[in-house]
């Protein structure tokens, strides 16, 4: 393999599938510039995104290529209670197995394979697209500022008694029934 390929240029990130087993492999260090960052924001909703790097080796193996990298991203979002900014430091692994004889699934209904990393190899490796998919999947679902806390909010008609969120628990009221209960003597009549 050669000196690492940097890419900072998405139009730059199609890397053709012959020219990487014609290298015997490739390594890579995908370093989006300004425009590039800006869009992947844009779709996914973020505040920020900001030390954007995957950086890794596609190696030939028998029947395509594997894609082994490590991905990283320091994000911001809105706090999913306060909407204030939440920064996270994302730090995740990559493996991406292109194999050839791929089977492809056909009709409506296809079972998911085992090992999910599996992708029929094409005429090129998006890198790109692999490093959007890693972004996307190791986002916080639902980003809380430190402290943030949902408060309770109780509503009801007028002269109906409100019902909390501890009213809705199947079992809150057993104690207060057990208490009613008159005591057992223990002894078998």
């Amino acid at each position: 393999m050669t000196a690492p390929r940097e890419i900072t240029d998405q139009s730059q990130a199609r890397v053709p599938a012959p020219a990487i087993f014609r290298a015997a492999g490739l390594d890579v260090q995908i370093l989006p510039d300004a425009a590039w960052r800006a869009s992947l924001q844009a779709s996914m909703n973020l505040t920020a995104l900001r030390k954007v790097r995957l950086a890794g080796q596609i190696a030939v193996i028998d029947g395509g290529l594997v894609l082994t990298a490590q991905f990283g991203a320091t994000v911001v979002q809105p706090c999913v209670v306060t909407l204030e900014p939440v920064q996270t430091r994302i730090e995740a692994p990559v493996r991406r197995t292109y194999l050839d004889n791929l089977p492809v699934p056909a009709g409506d209904e296809a079972e998911i394979p085992q090992d999910d990393s599996l992708e029929a190899l094409g005429p090129v490796i998006d890198l790109a697209e692999v490093l959007a998919e890693a972004l996307s999947l190791n986002l916080p679902l639902y980003p809380r500022a430190a402290g943030a806390e949902l408060g309770q909010t109780i509503f009801t008609g007028d002269d109906a008694t409100p019902m909390t969120d501890e009213d809705t628990k199947p079992f809150a009221g057993l104690e207060a029934l057990k208490s009613d209960l008159p005591e057992a003597s223990g002894s078998d009549d």
